[in-house]
């Protein structure tokens, strides 16, 4: 498994360096594409345990719980414990979902729609069978970053929970880059509209390609950069 684009050498002490650096960025831009208006610095208050005016508390858990589950995503990549599995999946949603999710720390038990569009997410009793074949496709990928960006788009498409799907997806992504010693890829709040026609074009159609591209878009170079040196 390579970086066939960039031909970044894996690194993962430095992968997760640069991740941990990244981690108020990456929250601030994970909430503020679910709607939730917070300032970095805002949210570098929070994950440091401070509530911050003029927020909903509720909206301010939501934030905390992206900080936590990102951490116990850290801790995993460094005791090697970080795996695509279903458990995996569960065991972060508990942290990513509580009290935001209708259900949280299992996959959803009940039919979903999604907002925007006419496509259906599969019945709740394929859910596990499918998490396990679209495993199995990503890895059959050649590119590292090919087999990231669609775990994350295929879990968001399959809803495999009630709600926190697409960033569930990121931390599936995320933590299988890192695991491999490869760059994270953070989506900005800036290019949220863009962001969301895609993913309702990618719900419709399949085509993995535009959401790809767009993903592939978000690196940093400046992190591709570092990476790349030795």
């Amino acid at each position: 498994m390579e970086d066939l684009r960039w031909d970044m050498q894996p690194n993962r002490a430095k992968a997760l360096m640069l991740a941990k650096r990244q981690l108020s960025e990456f929250v601030c831009d994970a909430v503020n594409l679910e709607g939730l208006n917070f300032t970095l610095p805002e949210i570098q208050t929070l994950l440091d345990g401070i509530t911050v005016g003029g927020h909903k508390l509720s909206d301010q858990q939501i934030a905390v719980n992206q900080g936590a589950a990102w951490r116990t995503l850290f801790q995993w990549l460094e005791q090697n414990q970080f795996e695509i599995t279903a458990q995996k999946a569960c065991k972060l949603h508990r942290i990513a979902g509580k009290e935001e999710a209708l259900e949280w720390g299992n996959f959803r038990s009940g039919k979903v729609t999604i907002a925007g569009t006419d496509y259906i997410p599969p019945e709740a009793d394929l859910l596990p069978d499918l998490f396990t074949k679209m495993t199995d496709k990503a890895l059959e990928m050649p590119d590292m970053y090919d087999q990231a960006i669609y775990l994350f788009i295929a879990m968001a498409r399959y809803q495999f929970f009630y709600d926190v799907n697409k960033r569930m997806g990121r931390f599936i992504m995320n933590g299988h880059l890192l695991a491999n010693g490869y760059p994270a890829i953070n989506v900005p709040a800036k290019r949220q509209l863009e962001f969301n026609q895609l993913m309702l074009g990618f719900y419709e159609t399949e085509d993995y390609k535009p959401m790809n591209i767009f993903m592939r878009s978000c690196m940093d170079d400046r992190i591709i950069k570092i990476m790349k040196e030795y």
